[in-house]
């Protein structure tokens, strides 16, 4: 896997895409991550760049290391910045499903005038498109958009991490989230990308992301597959 040599330091590009793992069913609960030196080809770095990554996320309580006997996941569940709510993929992976994710696009779009778009982050702004398969059945079709007023936030390549993790590492703090969910019939692209019929109604999540001085920062659509699996939302109480 291609990593980025110019920004971010490697052992902590390496630690988020380990994570994302983690959290989206990849490397099990109670299960080896793959060893040292499989990591070290894979990402094309050094064993102590490896070391680094895995010593953080034993660190943050993902991983036990035991001598001899590997590297164990020993907890797939994170602490959202989003709610007090563990997040729906969590749940999901909990259940013992597992979940993947594509990249289909990354650029830049121009937004017409008069649109939500446009009226949101103005003549143009970031496009990432995803695929989110659940035990190999496409199931959640994405598209985020991010503001380009802010100068650190760039065209990058999805494709390891997730997204609101991204912003993280960038010092962007999302303080504020608005979501609506409706049912609505999705473009032929989507319904062909989730495999479903053309005007077959979706569940469809719209969220609104604000920063710390009320600044849209990210607005996404998602259309979900709920004939697959339904939406699920656990309260703790």
């Amino acid at each position: 896997m291609s990593l980025s040599r110019k920004k971010r330091p490697l052992y902590l590009q390496i630690k988020n895409i380990i994570k994302d793992r983690i959290l989206h069913g990849a490397y099990p609960m109670d299960a080896n991550i793959p060893s040292e030196p499989q990591l070290e080809t894979e990402f094309e770095v050094s064993k102590i760049t490896v070391r680094n990554a895995v010593k953080e996320l034993v660190q943050e309580g993902y991983l036990e290391t035991s001598s001899g006997k590997g590297t164990k996941v020993i907890r797939n569940t994170s602490t959202s910045k989003l709610s007090t709510w563990k997040r729906f993929t969590e749940i999901l992976v909990e259940e013992g499903h597992r979940i993947q994710k594509q990249v289909l696009r990354t650029d830049m779009v121009s937004n017409e005038i008069g649109t939500e778009l446009y009226q949101l982050f103005g003549e143009k702004c970031i496009r990432i498109d995803r695929l989110y398969l659940l035990d190999d059945s496409p199931y959640i079709h994405y598209s985020h958009y991010l503001t380009m007023k802010r100068g650190d936030l760039e065209l990058v390549d999805m494709s390891a991490q997730s997204l609101y993790g991204m912003l993280e590492e960038k010092d962007i703090s999302l303080a504020k989230f608005r979501d609506q969910f409706s049912v609505a019939i999705a473009t032929p692209e989507v319904t062909t990308l989730l495999s479903v019929n053309n005007k077959t109604p979706l569940l469809k999540r719209s969220r609104y992301s604000y920063d710390e001085a009320g600044n849209i920062i990210e607005y996404s659509e998602g259309y979900y597959n709920t004939e697959i699996q339904e939406y699920i939302v656990n309260y703790d109480v």
